[in-house]
This record gives C-alpha cells, structure tokens and sequence, in this order.
C-alpha cells in the first residue's frame, strides 16, 4: 500500500525530474559520493511528493536494506570468485588459446570472444587491468596498433558488464522487475553475441590507424605459459557459472523436471548457491591443485572484497531512491503516464538509462536509476522483463565520455589523445548501445 496514491501527476512526475536532475548534479558536477547524492535525492524526492516526515527514514531504511539484502552475498561472491579466476593466470590462458585458436588474420574475433568469455567472472576494471598485458604482448608479436588490438577486446568485457549477471547493475534490476536470472543470463548470451561482433571485430577495424603512445609503466610482460593452468581447466572453472545457471534454467523449462523434484532444482539454481559452488571448485582446481594453499588464497580474496563495497554503496543507495517513488505513490502514476507515451517501452527502459548514463558517466548508477524509473512500467506493460533488463544494460553502456572512469583508463593506458579516445572507446560504447538495442527488439521478436 503506498502512503500517498492520489495528487497532481504532473507535480508528481516535475517532482521525479528534480530530482533525478539533482542527482545528475551532485555526482556529475559536485563529485559528491553516489550513496550520498542517491540519500539526499531520495529525501529530497519524499518531501516534494508530501510523504509523512516519520515515514520518510523508514522508505529510506527499508529501500537500502531490501537491496542488500538479496544482493550483498551475491556480488561479494562474484568478486571472490573473480579474483581467484585472475590470480591464477587462467583469464590469461584463456585468452591465449583463443587467439591461438583463430590465429593472427582473425585476431579481432579472437580478442572479442576473448573479452567476453574473461569478462562473465570478472567485474570491468579487474579484467581491463588482467588484459593489458596481454595487449602489448599481442602489439609486440603482430605489429598491429594497439587500438586495434584493445578495442574489440574492450568491448567483450563491456558487454558482459552491462549485460550479463552476475555484474553489479543487471544482478541488481533482475529483481527489481521480477526477472528470472537464468533466463537473463541466457538471453544476455544471445543478444551479446551480435552486438560483440559489431563493436568488436567490425568497428576495430574502423579505428585501425588510430596510433596510442603508451606509457612504460603500463607495458608489463604477460606470465610464461608454464605459470598457467591447462586450457580445459581455465574454461571450464571460468564458466562454470554460466553453465550451471544456463543449465538449470533450461533443465526447469523442459516439464522434465517432477513437482517433488522442483524445490531441490530451485534450490540448486539459486544464483548465490551457483556462485558459492562455482567458487569453491575454483579455489580447489585452479588454486589448490596447482600447489596454493587456501590461507593464501583466501588472504587474496580480501582485496575483492574491498573492490565491491562501493558498488554496493551506490546500489543501496539506489534502493533508497526506489522506495521512496513506491512508498509515495509517485511509482505507480509514473508507470501510468509512461505506458501512454508513444514508445515501445524497451526503447524507453533503454533512452532513460542512456541519458543517465552520458549525464552520469557511470553505468551501475545509470542502469539501477533508470530501472527504479520504468520499474512501474514493467508491471503494467506486458513487456518481458528479461529483455527489459537487457535493454537497460544496453543503454547504460552507451557513450561513455569524460565523466566516465573507464574513459580515462582506456586513454591512459594506450597513451591517447582525448580526441582519438573519443573516436575509439566512445564510439565503441556507443556501437555496444545501439547494437545491443537493436539485438534485443529482434530477440523480443521471438520470445
């Protein structure tokens, strides 16, 4: 029951703007930090709407708990798992066997597959720094730019970001619209897959003659292949998530499965009992069993740890904002006034999250604000909420600019100017938004 369902809905929806719009302001503008600025908007958003002052930290409190709550195991264990897949050089011998496997004139394909495959386990920023070293090795052995090497590689590793569980932001508004997690992951597959191809391989070859003057600092020899664990191991403990989660879910769709059987497969499924398996074969196969001992191991695992606690910063910062357009009613008029507007509500889920997105630069911070805005409209619309998680991934990818940290990682590392950075990764991100759109209104075709 929402505390305040009737009122003027424009000064409701004038009310929104302010504050998605004050929002925008203190993390782009201000550089406040986002769970202060979502905190803030969120008040702020209460108090324009007239919900009761009492009622006002209770919305508050219960929107960054329930966001927590299901999701701080779940991205923890994503981290952990990420970083013994780093640590023990199998992303690295993954990528090896790829590029081995396609050889030199189909090198791009190699380093998209490459990109993505590395990028399901690992969050953005610990894949880009992992494969850097790669990229020059790659520079120094084909002669190619380094552009034209890192581009499509950069793209898998943002496609599965933006697109894949169990990432922050897509982990996130799966629940948010009721989505199946399985199912996403599956269709997150198949709309990556074309869209990787497009901002992958295809526009590499757009920015082939872009030169890069990276620093010495940054040009550091990959491991000698004996450091490494065996290609069989790397893949199959790298994706091994995705082939449980994939599998249940399909295991579930068949009808095979008897009515007293299906609570034990429910249980199986449950993304944070996938991931906790997952990493416990990891820590035996590729740690180990290859000579490290589990202090150790474990010790290591403290610093993924850390990586995620901002992140999940801003999503329970995000959860405050939600509840608070639920608790005051202003969420169900919104769905209300959105369904009238003429756009197919995939292309709406994906415009908002990609305004925020070139206003905000980040795109955990653009997919969880814009999801908590068409939230509403997933319920009343009829749309298939896996396609609109996707959808939002994709915009929340698009155009990333000067506000964006993985901008300036990507001009820092390969020594650009910020001019060719914006001819290279802007545009790349921008192909992985407008690509993954189009994947996905063809995918809702024929689900």
């Amino acid at each position: 029951m929402s505390i305040m369902s009737t009122g003027d809905p424009a000064w409701a929806l004038t009310a929104v703007a302010i504050a998605v719009i004050g929002l925008v302001v203190m993390i782009a503008w201000g550089k406040m930090q986002p769970l202060l600025a979502f905190v803030i908007a969120a008040i702020a958003a209460a108090l324009m709407l007239g919900m009761p002052l009492g009622a006002i930290p209770k919305s508050v409190e219960k929107g960054i708990g329930d966001m927590l709550g299901s999701l701080a195991v779940l991205l923890a264990l994503g981290a952990v798992f990420g970083k013994v897949i780093a640590d023990s050089g199998a992303a690295q011998k993954i990528a090896k066997v790829l590029v081995r496997l396609f050889g030199a004139s189909r090198m791009p394909i190699a380093l998209s597959l490459t990109g993505f495959i590395v990028g399901i386990p690992l969050f953005y920023n610990v894949g880009f720094v992992l494969m850097v070293p790669l990229i020059f090795s790659l520079v120094r052995q084909s002669g190619k730019g380094v552009v034209y090497i890192a581009i499509p590689l950069m793209a898998g590793l943002s496609i599965a970001h933006g697109f894949l569980p169990p990432h922050p932001s897509p982990t996130a508004i799966v629940p948010m619209f009721g989505a199946d997690m399985g199912l996403t992951l599956i269709y997150g597959l198949i709309v990556g897959i074309p869209t990787l191809m497009v901002a992958g391989p295809l526009f590499a070859m757009r920015v082939k003659n872009i030169q890069g003057n990276p620093p010495d600092l940054f040009v550091s020899p990959p491991r000698e292949d004996h450091e490494l664990p065996g290609a069989f191991n790397s893949f199959a403990t790298a994706l091994l998530p995705v082939a449980l989660l994939a599998g249940a879910t399909a295991f579930s769709f068949s009808g095979t499965v008897p009515p007293e059987h299906k609570p034990l497969v429910d249980f199986l499924s449950h993304p944070i009992l996938v991931l906790l398996i997952a990493l416990l074969v990891a820590v035996f196969t590729v740690g180990i069993a290859r000579g490290q001992s589990f202090q150790a191991l474990m010790e290591s695992s403290a610093s993924a740890i850390r990586e995620i606690a901002p992140i999940l910063l801003i999503i329970a910062g995000a959860g405050a904002l939600k509840q608070v357009f639920i608790d005051s009613g202003v969420s169900a008029q919104l769905g209300e006034s959105l369904r009238t507007l003429p756009v197919p509500p995939l292309v709406l889920g994906w415009l908002i999250a990609g305004i925020i997105r070139v206003a905000l630069g980040s795109a955990t911070v653009a997919g969880l604000t814009a999801a908590g805005l068409v939230a509403p409209l997933v319920a009343v619309s009829g749309v298939d909420p896996n396609l609109m998680v996707l959808a939002i991934g994709a915009g929340s990818l698009m155009f990333s600019h000067v506000n964006d940290s993985g901008f300036w990682m990507f001009k820092a590392y390969f020594g650009l100017s910020i001019k060719d950075t914006l001819k290279s990764w802007t545009l790349m991100e921008g192909a992985v938004g407008i690509a993954g759109l189009i994947s996905v209104l063809v995918l809702d075709i024929f689900v």
